[in-house]
């Protein structure tokens, strides 16, 4: 059988219970069987005292002699009571008395090293086959038979047990142990098998979900039973990763062909124009135009690659380590309107900046923070309207620095909104004719801001687009 975890979990299961059971059973029966056997020959020296206290009170005070039938009666009583075989022997030995499971020992003798381990007074059982009154060895019992003085010995009395019927009815008995141990382990191997089972269930899925991921099926799920234990967090887990697989794939995707899109346009007008000039389609005297055009196209490739490369670098590095440095916001913000000072006089756009004069420092890479504060302003400049408003404004609220870039133009519809941060995204259509920008540059924005765990909010309405995101003062 393949050795699975759950194969694996079930066998050391199984172990622990047998190997407890059989430990703790074979501890309760050695424990018990010496407890019965103690109580055994307690139960034979309290028959031997009640037994020689009643023949010695019917001998002083009535006269009886050892043969006498109420002796004998009182002889099978006790027998029937204890189980023991009960003898009384004159003073030479001779059976005179005997209880009524043994009848044909009547007038029969026992051995006198018998006689002399009774006389002996020692509280101890021996094994003997009584002289050859029995076929085997049974645990013996005896003491003398005095008068109530103490000063003449009547005889002797010997309790006899077969120790043989006693092992067996403990046998029996701890066979019936054994038999509901057994159901015991049985039970608990096939709980423990199930259980095992179950555990492994979800791991079993997981290996599956695993081998279809390397096969590119990125949309498998293992099944969420809804438990709480650490396999309930795994599963959980596992499809939160599953998850981000499928939609780093889709993203990727996306990125391809949208990259591809972007590219095809450059590449055609740069091979179009170039094969005109070398075949002679394009004039001599219109050549360096198109030239330029090759050129600007060219320059377009290489922001967009450099773009791509900026968002892999982005996308890899750790977020913890933004925080390490701080600066002064109001500054970045000047650097990247005095950056863009040509494009907003081109638009001959109203620049209206409400920056602080003292310095308002913040956590966070100050070089990608700018970034950030250059394509939005570069965003909005882009898609205001000529002699429109640019409004930047910076403040202090609540331990944290407020960034706002907001300009006037077209409303963003609202379905648009949540989506302007995509790759590629635009919003109309035929911006896609603007050559200046790789389409990348709010995406990076929010990158940037992701890595600085710091939301960023857009709203659009009548004509008036306003985006702000915060950050922590340092």
């Amino acid at each position: 059988m393949r050795k699975s975890i759950y194969f694996r979990i079930f066998i050391a299961t199984a172990l622990i219970v047998l190997i407890s059971l059989s430990l703790l059973g074979g501890l309760f029966i050695a424990l018990s069987y010496r407890s019965a056997r103690d109580e055994n020959r307690s139960m034979k020296f309290s028959t031997l005292r009640e037994t020689t206290t009643y023949i010695a009170e019917q001998s002083s005070h009535h006269g009886a002699q050892l043969s006498d039938l109420n002796i004998s009666t009182w002889l099978s009583m006790t027998s029937g009571v204890t189980g023991f075989g009960l003898l009384v022997t004159d003073i030479d030995g001779n059976i005179v008395a005997c209880s009524e499971n043994m009848p044909d020992f009547l007038g029969r003798s026992t051995s006198d090293c018998l006689l002399d381990f009774a006389d002996s007074g020692v509280n101890e059982l021996i094994f003997s086959d009584m002289g050859g009154l029995y076929e085997s060895d049974k645990q013996v019992a005896a003491v003398p038979l005095l008068t109530n003085g103490g000063s003449q010995t009547l005889g002797y009395l010997f309790v006899v047990s077969d120790m043989n019927a006693f092992r067996q009815q403990w046998f029996s008995f701890s066979g019936g142990l054994a038999v509901i141990a057994l159901g015991v382990m049985v039970l608990a191997f096939v709980v423990s098998f199930i259980a095992a089972k179950k555990q492994t269930e979800p791991l079993n899925e997981m290996a599956n979900a695993t081998l279809r991921f390397a096969r590119g099926e990125f949309e498998e799920r293992v099944q969420d039973r809804g438990r709480e234990d650490e396999i309930g967090q795994l599963t959980r887990a596992f499809n939160a990763m599953a998850e981000s697989l499928e939609n780093s794939e889709m993203h990727k995707r996306d990125l391809i062909a949208n990259l591809s899109h972007e590219l095809k346009t450059p590449m055609t007008v740069i091979a179009g124009f170039a094969e005109g000039i070398l075949d002679g389609t394009i004039p001599r005297q219109d050549e360096p135009k198109y030239l330029g055009v090759i050129s600007s196209e060219t320059r377009r490739m290489s922001r967009l690659v450099r773009s791509m490369l900026e968002i892999s670098t982005l996308e890899s590095s750790a977020p913890s380590t933004v925080f390490e440095s701080s600066f002064d916001v109001a500054e970045v913000v000047r650097i990247a309107l005095l950056s863009l000072g040509g494009k907003i006089e081109k638009k001959n756009l109203d620049v209206r900046a409400d920056l602080p004069n003292d310095e308002l420092m913040a956590n966070g890479d100050k070089d990608a923070i700018t970034q950030v504060v250059y394509n939005l302003i570069d965003n909005a400049i882009k898609f205001s309207v000529d002699n429109g408003i640019l409004s930047l404004c910076v403040w202090q609220q609540d331990f944290l620095v407020h960034i706002s870039v907001t300009n006037t133009g077209e409303t963003i519809p609202e379905e648009d909104l949540p989506h302007i941060f995509n790759r590629f995204h635009k919003v109309d259509k035929s911006r896609s004719s603007d050559r200046e920008g790789a389409g990348i540059g709010l995406y990076l924005v929010k990158q940037i801001l992701d890595n600085h765990n710091v939301d960023i909010n857009v709203t659009s309405k009548n004509g008036v687009t306003r985006v702000t995101f915060s950050l922590k003062m340092s």
